[in-house]
């Protein structure tokens, strides 16, 4: 009998490892691909995890995992920057090269290139031809307005920043103070550095007689120059041309506005359109190109690259990383993504539903100009800029001080950054 239990025991010790082991050779069978994303809405979230789950039907041996961690995003990306830890796909939201040029992988090899929108050329792309991000979307930032409050006055789409005052002027007179002209969701600074970050290129980059590009690259330039930006929202302000709570309004209040037509024009605000359109399928919400601020000079869009997947060049998944990408840039899923974020597909073989889709026709000549801050400032800036948005409005500081504050944490900020600018990613 004992013989027999020592025999039956030896049985199943050995038996054993062997199941134990074909188990943990089915779990790890899988690779996980980990993805981390700046989308923000409901919509976009689910189209893309949506999309993710279909990718893993075709590729059962690879499991996606999806991460959005939100305001977090930054810091965590510095972190995972800093140990080159990074994931297998990422997104560089405006900063494929100057801030994560050196952590991607080169794409040019893969198909959908052929289709790259030339506006994404400078921004995506190097002298050398790399190819940093497939663009899951791109951004034409402007103006979004109430077209049945322009149609009511007779007010013509503003093209350039005379007439846009000329504009808010009109409709506070004709409505008697009952319409915000140019509504600011101060609460968020982001509002505020929206504003200096779009106007800023009119102002400094596109009119030749005015063009700041060497000095803002090389840190000689003069802040004394960015003055304006702050004299003329500062008289918007003493005008009541912008909303009395600018400083403390919040974002959630937007949409119920325009579709209650107390607003005319306020930053570009990616759903608000479709949004407003679901409560009051009456109010009609359009987009325009950034006006110009300088005789002579055309409108612009702002924007550039919006969402993107870019590959950590050191992945172990380098070749599931591509694989992935490649299945987001087929014509139907780049569809699909598009629509969900209400911006045009990165590529010019997708044609997108989305809802400023005429606008976009209609203004499709006005060149897209890079997001100034990637472009010409330091890392931490977009703060800055919000900040003293929010002490100008509030009478913290009048606009000279505001330059003089620019000034510093520009010089700062550039000292302790890596990365001194457009010059190290051509």
């Amino acid at each position: 009998m004992k013989h027999t239990f020592v025999l039956f025991l030896s049985l199943i010790l050995l038996v054993l490892p062997g199941c134990s082991a074909e188990k943990s050779s089915a779990d790890t069978a899988k690779k996980t691909l980990t993805i981390y994303s700046t989308m923000s809405t409901d919509s976009e979230r689910d189209t893309f995890r949506k999309l993710a789950a279909a990718f893993e039907k075709e590729h059962s041996d690879i499991h996606v995992s999806l991460h959005f961690p939100g305001n977090d995003y930054e810091n965590m990306m510095r972190v995972r920057m800093a140990a080159n830890d990074l994931p297998d796909l990422f997104d560089t939201h405006g900063w494929g090269k100057i801030r994560y040029g050196e952590y991607t992988a080169d794409l040019r090899d893969m198909e959908w290139t052929q289709d790259l929108d030339p506006n994404l050329n400078s921004i995506l792309k190097n002298k050398s031809g790399k190819v940093y991000a497939y663009p899951i979307n791109q951004a034409k930032d402007g103006l979004a307005y109430n077209r049945n409050i322009l149609d009511r006055y007779g007010i013509a789409p503003p093209e350039t920043m005379d007439d846009f005052i000329k504009a808010l002027r009109t409709i506070k007179e004709k409505s008697k103070g009952s319409i915000v002209p140019f509504w600011f969701a101060g609460y968020d600074k982001s509002s505020f550095a929206q504003y200096y970050d779009q106007f800023a290129t009119p102002l400094l980059i596109t009119d030749p007689a005015h063009n700041e590009k060497k000095q803002l690259i090389n840190g000689t330039f003069q802040w004394s120059k960015f003055t304006y930006l702050s004299e003329i929202l500062k008289q918007m302000q003493k005008e009541k041309l912008i909303n009395i709570d600018a400083v403390t309004a919040k974002k959630s209040q937007l949409i119920e506005l325009m579709a209650q037509n107390k607003i005319a024009f306020t930053m570009q605000g990616g759903t608000l359109g479709q949004d407003v359109a679901q409560i009051n399928p009456n109010v009609k919400v359009g987009i325009i190109p950034t006006p110009a601020i300088h005789p002579g000079d055309d409108p612009i869009w702002i924007g550039g690259e919006r969402y993107t997947l870019a590959a950590w060049k050191d992945s172990p998944q380098l070749k599931e990383a591509k694989d992935f990408i490649a299945f987001m840039a087929r014509p139907a899923n780049a569809k699909q993504m598009a629509e969900a974020t209400s911006l045009p597909s990165g590529l010019t073989n997708v044609k997108a539903d989305i809802f400023y889709a005429n606008d976009y026709e209609h203004y499709q000549d006005v060149k897209v100009e890079p997001y100034f801050d990637r472009l010409y400032l330091p890392n931490g800036m977009w703060d800055v800029l919000g900040t003293v948005g929010q002490e100008l409005a509030a009478d913290i500081l009048a606009p000279q001080d505001i330059s003089q504050k620019l000034g510093r944490e520009y010089k700062r900020l550039r000292e302790q950054s890596e990365t001194q600018g457009a010059e190290n990613n051509e």
